[in-house]
């Protein structure tokens, strides 16, 4: 069951741009609850992203741009990662795959205590509300390969050689 928001929750907006297209920035309460890239696969409706405004974000993307640069290899963030009690043990775990490596799905049902659990495990990572930040896109398949990506396969692709400084200086696709 997720967790549903309180009808007094204050949401707002803004996008920043990014090598990997523009990322839509959502908080709850001014805390960063969400960053969906365009065409993300579990996207939610804009309509619920709250009002734009980009002063709840001065740190996110102060962080971000930091990160792009190539300056900063951990995010140092208040989040608010609404979900199930599985979903958020996958996303903390997600967050401590460190900068520039990978982690296979087994793994990390390994480390929950929950052998075979690696399919859920790719479900919830697939549902993370905040990419990049909790970085999801460390994830990959048993065999090594890239595997399911909400943002796309080749900004997996791209993101994980950004971060094993193998990207060529290609102008962004997205």
């Amino acid at each position: 069951m997720t967790t549903t928001l309180p009808s007094t929750a204050t949401r707002q907006h803004t996008v920043v741009d990014s090598p990997y297209g523009p990322l839509t920035l959502v908080a709850t309460d001014g805390v960063l609850a969400g960053l969906y890239m365009t065409g993300q696969r579990h996207r939610p409706p804009e309509e619920t992203f709250g009002a734009p405004d980009p002063r709840p974000f001065a740190e996110a993307a102060r962080q971000l741009d930091a990160y792009f640069a190539g300056e900063l290899r951990t995010f140092d963030l208040p989040l608010r990662l609404d979900g199930t009690p599985f979903q958020r043990s996958v996303w903390a775990q997600l967050q401590l795959i460190p900068y520039g490596e990978t982690r296979s799905y087994g793994e990390l049902a390994e480390n929950l205590g929950k052998p075979g659990a690696s399919r859920a495990v790719g479900l919830a990572n697939g549902k993370n509300p905040v990419g990049i930040i909790v970085p999801c896109h460390r994830v990959i398949g048993a065999s090594g390969s890239l595997t399911g990506y909400g943002g796309g396969l080749d900004r997996k692709q791209r993101l994980l050689a950004f971060e094993n400084g193998t990207e060529d200086a290609a102008p962004a696709l997205f």
